[in-house]
């Protein structure tokens, strides 16, 4: 393939994960987070100095994203209210991430793949497009892209990605005759520090490029004994800055947290039950990647744990079953176990260990944490070559299918929320926002029937009794609303 042609790969990525989320731009927004963050708050309307100041202090509903913010503006100054515009940023940073994992993707087989493989350089294109494809494509994907408040995805996504393409530019850099420049170092320091303005989420970024030095970089020498000698050490004195620069964002997401956030109490839900989730967590989204069906805007978490014993127990075997394998398999195929410990990783900072919200995982959380899994499955097409390509993309076609129909759930507050409720019938959540969507369009008789069932399956949901007392109210019946105004 000549030099110009080898741009066709990745822009094909591009140009098929667009066509792939095109119903996303018929989308509305949804009053679940959309509501509070954007329909009704004023501040992010404008790129003046009072709305800046705005932007970087900020702390509404437990977010600290003021790049975040700064798109939302830009949004606003270009479409205003229309949701359109909105969704279609989301989607083009979406395809731009596409191309971005192509591209680190190349570099990364590339490194790993012996010479013998690597010498036939369409056989690493065509697994670096697997590895995009099943990135971007993935129906795991849909809620970060079609989901307007998610832009913090694919925005943080974004800087995450090029960050480590800068990191792996500066090594490669380094291990050139002349030792290459700085500046990819530098720029991979901004482009984190970029990331974490826009998802503090992205604090993992300093363990994954340590992860990146053990394999396939292979700077802190051949095994665990090479890690404490002096090349090591100025492998780890380089991720100080990376560090400085997390630790100051943890400590704003903490801060943001602890003004408006919904951390859950210890007193409710211990290290014990922490800790289950998160093994219920890992489980979950390697399981929903293998089959990315029943996805919803909503997992309930419900208290206590022990009604989901069984459930957390098989996801527990499961995660140790997963980690032996990477274990048993790590001088024959290391990138498993770094794609596992990546992913890992990558899942702490929204996992259960800090226990946020009303979900019990969410497919947001896969977005970054997937992306090893692809990486492999990259690695698998272009190791095994020609028998594995068209299989492979089958599979992607597939994925591509599934990505446009979870893509239309995501049209309006009703069908988010009946889907929700398809999938998990006992989620009192769902019912009473499938309530309060049924309700905004007149339809009163269901929408009290399903808010009754919401206040039946979780008596203290206030929402859920807010909007019944006010049906009833507005009905005539305000001795009725009473009763569910004071809960």
């Amino acid at each position: 393939m000549s030099d110009q042609g080898r741009f066709l790969l990745p822009l094909a990525a591009v140009v098929l994960t667009f066509l792939c989320y095109l119903p996303a731009l018929s989308n509305g927004f949804i009053d679940w987070d959309d509501s509070p963050l954007l329909l009704r708050n004023p501040h992010y309307r404008g790129l003046g100095l009072e709305q800046l100041r705005w932007m970087f202090t900020s702390r509404l509903m437990g977010h600290w994203m003021p790049l975040n913010w700064i798109s939302f503006g830009l949004d606003h100054a270009v479409w205003g209210m229309t949701p359109f515009g909105y969704h279609l940023t989301n989607l083009l940073l979406h395809a731009t991430n596409a191309a971005v994992v192509y591209a680190l993707a190349s570099k990364l087989l590339l490194l790993s793949l012996p010479e013998r493989l690597t010498s036939d350089r369409m056989r690493v294109r065509v697994g670096a497009l697997v590895a995009a494809l099943t990135f971007s494509l993935h129906p795991l994907r849909v809620e970060s892209v079609a989901w307007v408040t998610e832009r913090r995805d694919v925005l943080s996504g974004l800087f995450f990605l090029l960050a480590i393409w800068a990191y792996l530019k500066y090594c490669e850099g380094r291990a050139s005759a002349d030792g290459g420049g700085r500046w990819p170092y530098w720029a991979a320091v901004v482009l984190c520090g970029l990331a974490l303005m826009s998802k503090v989420m992205a604090v993992s970024l300093p363990v994954i490029l340590l992860l990146l030095d053990v394999y396939p970089l292979r700077r802190l020498g051949d095994g665990p004994r090479g890690w404490l000698g002096p090349a090591a050490r100025a492998v780890l004195v380089e991720k100080l800055p990376f560090v400085a620069l997390c630790a100051g964002a943890s400590a704003l997401a903490l801060w943001a947290q602890l003004a408006g956030g919904s951390p859950v109490p210890l007193e409710a839900l211990p290290w014990s039950g922490r800790l289950a989730i998160l093994g219920y967590q890992l489980a979950f989204y390697l399981g929903k990647t293998l089959v990315p069906t029943n996805l919803a805007i909503l997992y309930e978490l419900r208290l206590p744990l022990a009604l989901e014993t069984w459930r957390i127990a098989l996801s527990v075997a499961t995660v140790a079953a997963v980690t032996a394998c990477a274990l048993a398999l790590r001088c024959r195929v290391p990138a498993a176990l770094i794609a596992w410990a990546a992913y890992v990783v990558i899942l702490l900072p929204p996992s259960g260990i800090v226990q946020s919200g009303y979900q019990i995982a969410a497919d947001r959380y896969s977005y970054l944490a997937c992306l090893g899994w692809s990486m492999l499955a990259g690695a698998g097409v272009a190791a095994l070559g020609r028998v594995a390509a068209l299989p492979a993309f089958l599979v992607i076609a597939t994925l591509g299918g599934l990505t446009w129909t979870q893509a239309k759930i995501w049209h309006d507050n009703e069908t988010v929320w009946r889907r929700a409720v398809d999938v998990d019938p006992r989620s009192g959540i769902a019912r009473a926002n499938l309530g309060a969507a049924l309700s905004a369009h007149g339809r009163t008789e269901e929408a009290m029937a399903e808010l009754r069932e919401a206040i039946r399956l979780r008596p203290g949901y206030p929402d859920a009794h807010l909007s019944l007392g006010l049906m009833l109210a507005q009905g005539g019946d305000p001795a009725g609303a009473v009763p569910h105004f004071s809960e």
